[in-house]
């Protein structure tokens, strides 16, 4: 259990640190910076989608695909699609000219901070399941947050906050991945089979961020160009996290 411990909050920890890479887009051009970050977003999409069905659902069906696993997903699905209309409301229901940038700034932290904390649940009980599978998860979340993190930096900059402070406070969010490893560390110890119900729950959300979030924004890049080679490219992209998250299937940790 203390090996889980350590790789639980080693794991989460890294992932908070990635909040720091906002600095790295002040030395990229805005153009070679966009095309670096669709392609993240590919690679992100198909590593989530890899590691909830290659690694999370058959450890959660290890026992069988059972009812508890099917509503688990489900619960994921839907408890991500309740998250994103909260935060999508809490944006948009102040008229437009009248919400201060500060506000968008502050209401995105809010809604990061929730979508951290749920991450380090959902790493530290991929974690219990065994330690492969914590570090597949891991590494897909950390795939995720990187395009993530840039684009929460620039709504900091844009909300008013300077390079520092928008470091920090992103930073501090980011540690609320923390708070959730250690919740569910500690839940998992009281609540026999919780690790299953979790990883059920978080290959609903995986496959609803993919699909819904992710997904989406790389045909908005290609809108009505038809399959061009940038097209090409985000496949090449999103194939290539998926090949990734089999590759681990693989590796002996």
């Amino acid at each position: 259990m203390f090996e889980q411990w350590l790789y639980a909050l080693a794991s989460v920890f890294a992932v908070s640190m990635i909040s720091f890479i906002g600095i790295v887009t002040f030395s990229i051009k805005g153009t070679r910076l966009l095309h670096l970050i669709i392609y993240l977003v590919s690679l992100s999409a198909g590593t989530l989608i890899g590691d909830a069905f290659l690694h999370l659902l058959p450890e959660s069906s290890s026992s069988g695909f059972t009812i508890t696993v099917s509503f688990s997903v489900l619960l994921g699905i839907a408890s991500f699609f309740v998250l994103e209309k909260l935060i999508s409301w809490r944006h948009c229901h102040v008229p437009t000219g009248k919400q201060h940038p500060h506000t968008f700034a502050y209401m995105n932290l809010v809604g990061d901070g929730v979508h951290n904390f749920i991450d380090g649940m959902i790493i530290a009980a991929s974690y219990i399941a065994s330690i492969p599978i914590g570090i597949a998860t891991t590494l897909a979340v950390m795939l995720h947050e990187i395009p993530q993190e840039m684009g929460d930096f620039g709504v900091l900059l844009h909300g008013g906050f300077n390079r520092t402070r928008a470091l920090l406070v992103n930073f501090l969010t980011a540690l609320t991945a923390v708070l959730g490893a250690v919740m569910a560390m500690l839940l998992a110890s009281l609540i026999g089979g919780l690790e299953t119900v979790l990883l059920s729950f978080a290959a609903g959300g995986f496959i609803y961020i993919a699909l819904s979030d992710l997904v989406p924004e790389l045909h908005k890049k290609n809108a009505c160009e038809g399959f061009t080679r940038d097209a090409i490219y985000q496949l090449a992209f999103f194939l290539s996290g998926i090949l990734i998250m089999y590759s681990l299937l693989f590796v002996k940790f």
